[in-house]
């Protein structure tokens, strides 16, 4: 008979210990190990399988032959056909749609939104696949039914709508109008929590599509532990794998975040997965973000934007003009850059604020702009341009609040610094790219011309660019080329009319950052 024995399983990182401890000694967490029972097979049983009988004497028998094992050449090549989800901005953080088979993992915030993609992503898809199982593991039928209605997913509408005459008759008469569903016959609802019986009815309704929503609320009975602990997520998630690569089933999944950020669970949670989503964005503002940080079946990092409506989420088409401000007003301190998200260039202003403190240490405060990134591009001004702006408070935010952390856009954070110091205005038509590195020089950056194209694309007339950088043919743009940040300075806010002519060589540029200085 099996003994019975206490384990202690981290929270976080899914480590086992024998007795509990304050904290982990592997992912260092305090208060993370959570008491569960295992049986132990181990007392006086023999051991099998891999170390029964394969080797006598120390050496293997016979010749080394491989048993399943197979070559390169003997491979086969097949590629598996993409179907899209509806919505483009999906399919674009997919690599190109859903791969059948695949296990989709989406993780964000309470109430930002991830439910509502994903039923009217199932929406979508039902109108072209025969069946998409929704398994809503937290809500009831009759929740997600209002939560459908309020999208619009399974609107009934009127099939003769043109003989209005004839429906009142049959209204008189007690008969009821004919109506069509938009997904009623492919869409179906599961309310279960239960592992087993999600499995039984994945295997007999055999989806194309299955949305489980969530993870963290379903449980195997044959575990002990309770619902979201680490191994009631792990070993759910390993049988869904399961049925999903044996049927040949697209699994949507969706995951609690913590209150850092990150999915709950362990982290081969992520790893069982084949692609991971975070959705994203400030839930009192209209725009989300959906950002790919694992995909085994495409580019990482590429982002999907959504704006969130009165009938659910919409797609964004020209995500550029959504963090773009007004460019027909020139106010000070402000300065327009190109960031890459995975391959997609966009388009966002930053503002910067320059003010005196009056407290003994200066404040420092950004938004949707790395903080670190920051620190150094003030120390660069004062340090390399004379700039002093160790007693004034400096505040850089981008538009719309979108993060943009890439080292590209330190050029345009610099500019709109030292345009707030001065209280001068940016040509809103110029772009800025390029990274700022501690010597005061304008560092290359990658994927010059994506992000040239879409400047060109959205009418900017000019682009300050780093020395030396590969450039595309003409794209109808004025490019600036400079290889230190004074000379981005003197190019973005050129001096006035009645002021001193500025040297375009190195060796004046001494007599430049005085001017910038003093003027």
């Amino acid at each position: 008979m099996s003994k019975q024995k206490t384990i202690y399983v981290c929270n976080e990182c899914g480590a086992q210990t024998p007795q509990w401890l304050g904290k982990c000694p592997c992912c260092a967490v305090y208060g993370s190990l959570e008491e569960q029972i295992s049986n132990d097979n181990s007392s006086g049983s023999s051991r099998g399988g891999w170390q029964s009988g394969a080797k006598k004497n120390g050496k293997s028998q016979g010749n080394p032959t491989p048993r399943i094992s197979l070559k390169f050449s003997q491979i086969v090549s097949d590629t598996q056909a993409r179907f899209p989800s509806g919505y483009g901005e999906l399919d674009r953080v997919l690599g190109g749609g859903i791969v059948p088979g695949s296990l989709i993992l989406i993780g964000g915030d309470p109430g930002i939104g991830k439910s509502t993609l994903l039923l009217q992503v199932a929406n979508q898809l039902g109108l072209t696949l025969p069946r998409i199982l929704y398994v809503s593991a937290e809500e009831s039928g009759q929740q997600v039914k209002l939560r459908a209605a309020r999208l619009g997913v399974g609107v009934a509408q009127e099939v003769n709508q043109n003989n209005a005459h004839n429906s009142e008759q049959n209204n008189q008469n007690g008969h009821q109008d004919e109506i069509k569903l938009s997904s009623e016959n492919n869409l179906y609802v599961l309310a279960e929590t239960d592992l087993e019986e999600i499995i039984r009815e994945l295997e007999s309704l055999k989806p194309q599509v299955a949305v489980i929503d969530s993870i963290q609320t379903l449980y195997l009975a044959s575990l002990t532990s309770a619902p979201g602990s680490v191994s009631q997520v792990r070993e759910c998630t390993a049988a869904l794998m399961q049925v999903a690569r044996r049927e040949n089933i697209a699994l949507f999944i969706v995951g609690h975040v913590t209150k850092e950020g990150a999915i709950a669970g362990p982290r081969v949670l992520e790893h069982l997965v084949d692609t991971v989503l975070y959705f994203e964005g400030d839930r009192y503002a209209s725009h989300r973000l959906l950002r790919s940080v694992k995909n085994r079946f495409g580019a990482t990092h590429e982002i999907g934007i959504f704006e969130m409506v009165d009938h659910g989420l919409a797609e964004v088409d020209n995500p550029s003009e959504l963090f773009l401000g007004n460019r027909d007003e020139f106010i000070p301190g402000t300065a327009t850059v190109v960031a890459c998200e995975g391959t997609r260039p966009i388009v966002v202003e930053l503002q910067a604020l320059v003010s005196p403190t009056s407290y003994p240490s200066p404040r420092r405060s950004t938004t949707g702009v790395d903080y670190s990134r920051l620190q150094q591009v003030l120390a660069v001004l004062e340090k390399r341009i004379g700039i002093p702006l160790s007693k004034l408070d400096a505040y850089v935010a981008s538009a719309g609040g979108l993060g943009v952390e890439e080292p590209a856009v330190d050029l345009g954070m610099a500019i709109a610094v030292v345009a707030s110091f001065r209280d001068r205005v940016v040509d809103p038509r110029t772009i800025l790219i390029g990274e700022v590195g501690l010597g005061g020089q304008v560092r290359l950056v990658s994927q010059m011309e994506l992000r040239l194209k879409e400047a060109a694309k959205l009418g900017f007339k000019r682009a300050i660019v780093p020395k030396g950088q590969s450039l595309p043919d003409d794209l109808g743009l004025e490019i600036i080329t400079v290889g230190k940040v004074v000379d981005a300075i003197v190019a973005a806010m050129p001096a006035q009319k009645e002021g001193p002519k500025l040297a375009d060589n190195d060796e004046n540029s001494e007599e430049e950052e005085e001017l910038i200085v003093n003027s």
